[in-house]
């Protein structure tokens, strides 16, 4: 049996991306991102189904730390379309709630529907947690924003549902798993996630992303973090189009070397249909 390891508690979004993926696998959850790294490091897990980014809330906190730190190797990437509902006990109205419960993100992301319907606004830790604490409450004023899953999974009804406020709401995953061999290229349309340190001399990143230009390589993410407590040492997290074997991506990673004093591919896996405009996740 497959087991994909994920954070947080079951009937969250990870949750549902960990069985979108892997049909009929086994969904372990987890305290942290840490815990679910050590889940795949340990063979508990085959892989770990990570959030890394939102069209609306951003860049997952802490993911850019935890990533070039682990042994593990992005194989694989999916987009989740965000669908929350509000839920409450049996016989729980709008009407009658007061309070509603969620991660701060999901209260963020729903906050229109939260405004038009006079409710408090109150942070849980998580989403899915926030479904199993209104369960168990049993109180009819206290409901809950989660995914649909959880109200299936705490018995809850669902008294409202894709009440988030952008429609494009999507989270990417990637999918981490054990260091294994790089995919052959040419097999398809690939992407490869690294980060890289610039020296510390000027228009080093300027220098450092010309090669990605002058051969015509397409990048679709670029993120800058301190390390080392240095305002001068940064980090930058890359995602681009291409495969490392195939000579554009070749000369450009070349290139970077030449004004970088650290590199490191995170992994080289398949474009999802959703990057690629074929699956509109309506």
């Amino acid at each position: 049996m497959t087991v994909v390891a994920y954070q947080g508690e079951p009937g969250a979004n990870s949750h549902m991306a960990a069985l979108e993926a892997f049909p009929g696998a086994d969904a372990l959850p987890c305290a942290t991102f840490e815990d679910a790294f050590a889940a795949v490091d340990s063979g508990e897990a085959q892989y770990a189904m990570i959030p890394i980014d939102n069209t609306v809330a951003g860049r997952v906190a802490d993911i850019h730390l935890l990533l070039p730190t682990t042994s593990l190797q992005i194989i694989g990437e999916h987009f989740l379309r965000i669908r929350f509902s509000l839920m409450g006990i049996p016989g729980a109205s709008i009407e009658g709630a007061r309070e509603v419960h969620s991660h701060v993100h999901a209260l963020a992301q729903c906050r229109g529907f939260i405004r038009a319907h006079g409710l408090t606004p109150v942070v849980a830790g998580d989403t899915a947690g926030s479904a199993r604490e209104v369960a168990e409450w049993g109180d009819p004023t206290k409901l809950s924003i989660a995914p649909p899953l959880a109200a299936q999974r705490y018995g809850l009804e669902i008294l409202a549902s894709d009440i988030e406020d952008h429609k494009h709401n999507t989270t990417r995953f990637v999918i981490l798993a054990p260091p294994q061999p790089l995919p052959e290229a040419g097999s398809g349309p690939y992407v490869t996630s690294f980060v890289f340190r610039v020296k510390n001399i000027p228009a080093a990143l300027y220098k450092a992303l010309g090669g990605f230009a002058t051969n015509g390589v397409n990048m679709t993410r670029l993120e800058s973090y301190m390390v080392d407590g240095q305002f001068s040492a940064t980090m930058f997290m890359v995602d681009v189009e291409g495969h490392p074997d195939e000579p554009p991506l070749a000369r450009a990673l070349e290139e970077l070397t030449f004004f970088s004093t650290e590199l490191r591919i995170l992994g080289v896996f398949p474009a999802h249909p959703w990057r690629l405009g074929q699956d509109g996740l309506s």
